[in-house]
């Protein structure tokens, strides 16, 4: 059984919403088809057309999400990342652990020879040795509470070995240099390497696997950058 509907729809200035009335008592049937019809409940002269309301309307665009969309307004979004272009006037501190320095002395010198590769000048470059990674968080926080440097490069190299000793030094350099920046709201980069035994550390202080004292230096200039210039 089809049902068919007729509408006479207005919109009052004085009224917000819509009131229909349903005339039961002129319901008639055709041929077996219900004809129900609705009109609004006040029809004023100051009525408007919905072809008039429209004007005011803003565009919007329609995103659809899982099978259901939704409308929402378009705005412009700014994405801020550091350059490891922009060096000039930045400075840095590296924090080197003369333990294991077979591996940590590879390491620093491939983080000052990233420096000079993006135009750091070696008297923006101050290094400071400690004994091993134990030590190197709290000397970093100082360096970073100093107000000298933009960014600080924190190198050592935790080698496991017979004992649970390898856990608490991997544990507490990674724990330290992370108190570091956040206390000194400088960026202090992790450039500790916890291996399983001296191959590995070696193949990643120069060997096949890189030099990831350089690493550590180049997201030391993108973070400085970064904040010098975005995030102040």
């Amino acid at each position: 059984m089809a049902l068919f509907v007729s509408m006479d729809c207005f919109l009052p200035t004085h009224q917000s919403q819509l009131g229909f009335v349903h005339h039961e008592a002129k319901d008639r049937s055709f041929g077996g088809n219900n004809i129900v019809k609705f009109q609004n409940a006040s029809k004023t002269p100051q009525s408007l057309s919905f072809a008039s309301s429209l004007r005011d309307i803003k565009p919007q665009v329609a995103v659809q999400r899982k099978g259901r969309s939704s409308s929402v307004q378009t705005a412009a979004v700014r994405h801020l990342t550091g350059s490891v272009t922009k060096t000039q006037g930045l400075r840095f501190a590296v924090v080197v652990a003369r333990f294991n320095e077979i591996v940590t002395k590879p390491l620093l010198e491939g983080a000052l020879g990233a420096f000079k590769n993006y135009s750091v000048k070696d008297e923006d470059i101050d290094v400071v040795w400690v004994p091993g990674s134990f030590e190197i968080g709290v000397v970093a926080g100082r360096l970073g509470k100093s107000g000298k440097y933009h960014a600080v490069v924190c190198i050592g190299a935790v080698i496991r070995g017979d004992t649970t000793h390898y856990d608490a030094v991997a544990n507490s350099a990674a724990s330290g240099v992370l108190s570091a920046g956040l206390n000194s709201g400088v960026p202090c980069i992790f450039g500790v390497l916890t291996c399983d035994n001296m191959d590995q550390a070696l193949n990643r202080a120069g060997g096949k696997s890189g030099n990831k004292g350089a690493e550590a230096a180049l997201t030391a200039i993108e973070m400085a950058s970064l904040f010098e210039h975005h995030l102040k």
